[in-house]
């Protein structure tokens, strides 16, 4: 069922979740998971409503894999006869039960990142990744003293919303341009990225801007660590996956016969440029090897 015919409450959510452009991969995840437990009660549901609304969530953000892993993990647990009248009780345990793991994954991903972070660290982020918001809260709840150094996150200036983030916690924050990435890796003890994709061929998926990241990174020495637990593992490579093209008047560009805006939020990084990964199930290196 397409997203014109489905209930207003399932189009709400639809439309909410495509257009969501400040959320990482995870936390659309579990926004969607959310207004799917929220959708369920308004009403019975049949077992083919439920497939094909958790079908059409699937694909509402293609570049954001956890959400497609989350909704097939719910069309996956939930059993029972197709042509029952209301499949209420047992598909909110299932969405209970797949919100409880996304959770639980990204909890572990802080503790295993912690470990990498020194005491007094000045730790250099792109964009806004709800894992790397996850670990500053750890540390913070540690009483671990590290600043951070947030790049601008443009077109949508997610990182703008991180700083304002981590403000919050009471972490000392410098702000600067995506432009500004080589300059501020001098200053930098180490880098952290989330990542909305982990891709089959050794190369993962992120905010536009993490390709530069990463060259600058190695250039200068720096251990750059991905966050990424395995609800974002994917069988796609680099030339399968699809990188989400925002609408160009975001830009803000001139306007010209010849002018041609190119709004594309996401890019490929191979992971051979990166220190490692570090996912629910620890801290490996690229190419991965368990760590510990």
């Amino acid at each position: 069922m397409e997203a014109q015919t489905m209930d207003a409450n399932a189009d709400a959510l639809l439309r909410k979740l495509r257009d969501d452009h400040q959320s990482g991969a995870a936390q659309l995840a579990l926004s969607a998971l959310d207004g799917l437990a929220q959708w369920l009660d308004t009403g019975p549901v049949r077992a083919a409503d439920w497939q094909r609304m958790v079908s059409a969530l699937a694909r509402a953000r293609p570049s954001m894999v956890p959400l497609g892993n989350a909704m097939q993990r719910c069309r996956e647990g939930l059993a029972g006869p197709a042509d029952a009248a209301d499949i209420r009780p047992s598909a909110r345990a299932v969405v209970a039960s797949v919100r409880a793991d996304l959770v639980e994954a990204g909890e572990r991903v802080a503790q295993h990142a912690a470990s990498q972070v020194p005491e007094g660290a000045r730790v250099l982020t792109h964009s806004r990744s709800s894992q790397v918001l996850a670990l500053f809260r750890l540390l913070v709840r540690r009483g671990q003293r590290c600043s951070v150094i947030c790049t601008q996150g443009s077109p949508g200036n997610e990182g703008f919303v991180l700083a304002r983030e981590l403000d919050a916690l009471g972490l000392e924050v410098t702000v600067v341009t995506d432009a500004q990435m080589g300059l501020a890796m001098a200053d930098a003890d180490l880098v952290l990225s989330g990542c909305d994709t982990w891709l089959a061929d050794r190369h993962f998926v992120n905010k536009a801007g993490t390709y530069l990241l990463a060259l600058a990174a190695q250039d200068q020495g720096k251990p750059l660590w991905v966050l990424a637990d395995h609800f974002k593992d994917s069988p796609a490579t680099r030339d399968t996956v699809t990188l989400e093209t925002m609408a160009g008047a975001e830009l803000g560009a001139p306007t010209g016969t010849h002018i041609r805006p190119r709004n594309v939020y996401f890019e490929t990084i191979p992971t051979r440029l990166i220190t490692g990964r570090i996912s629910e199930r620890g801290v490996f290196s690229c190419p991965a090897e368990a760590r510990r």
